[in-house]
């Protein structure tokens, strides 16, 4: 399997966005190979309920573009932040969370910004029959610090099925270490190239599923 390093993956975004690729299309295009992933691996998402959990950069402004995309299908589909809505960090990922502010039918979302607001929530979470890990992806540093860490103990509780988007959470993107704790996924989905990490490691990551999010081939061209 191809790998890259995030570093390598940094270096190829920027080269994207000169090509006139934004950051916003490449998450967009993420968005949907997650959500056509799981429609085709599950048959049908009609009424599943379907809980992502999503941390303030921009992997879980995948997996809010992922739920717009999965609320299009029937799912029932809770979003959970990690923190308000003013903590989250990228352009992407605020635009990505405004749409889904406007989808109060089909989209329930809550901000959690510590523990005790997520205690009131565990069992969502734990009876959620899919759950998507966007919390930290490459973005991991150090000790994992609350609610995020009792989030990843609440998915790994649960029996639903699990799912990490590019990078299971606590588990470094280079060389595979975990920090802390980590989420053990069923399967993760890395976009464009499986990140370095990931190998060896599928204890946390369940299988490996690479999808495209329509970066140029010379966009790879150092």
């Amino acid at each position: 399997m191809e790998t890259i390093t995030p570093q390598q993956m940094r270096k190829v975004e920027q080269n994207c966005e000169k090509m006139g690729v934004s950051l916003l299309l490449l998450m967009e295009n993420a968005g949907r190979s997650i959500a056509d992933y799981l429609k085709t691996s599950l048959k049908d998402l009609k009424r599943k309920k379907i809980v992502v959990v999503a941390g303030t950069g921009n992997n879980g402004g995948d997996g809010f573009a992922a739920a717009r995309h999965m609320a299009r299908e029937g799912a029932d589909i809770t979003v959970m932040l990690l923190g308000k809505a003013g903590d989250i960090k990228t352009a992407e990922a605020i635009s990505n969370w405004q749409i889904l502010e406007k989808m109060t039918r089909s989209v329930k979302l809550l901000t959690l910004p510590d523990k005790e607001a997520l205690d009131m929530v565990s069992e969502t979470i734990v009876r959620a029959d899919v759950l998507l890990d966007a919390i930290f992806g490459t973005g991991i540093r150090g000790k994992i610090r609350e609610p995020h860490s009792t989030a990843i103990d609440l998915i790994n509780r649960s029996r639903g099925f699990k799912v990490a988007l590019d990078i299971p959470s606590g588990l470094d993107p280079l060389d595979g270490r975990i920090h802390d704790k980590g989420v053990r996924a069923d399967v993760t989905i890395t976009m464009h190239k499986a990140k370095k990490g990931l190998l060896g490691q599928r204890k946390y990551t369940g299988e490996v599923v690479v999808v495209p999010i329509g970066v140029p081939p010379e966009a790879e061209e150092s």
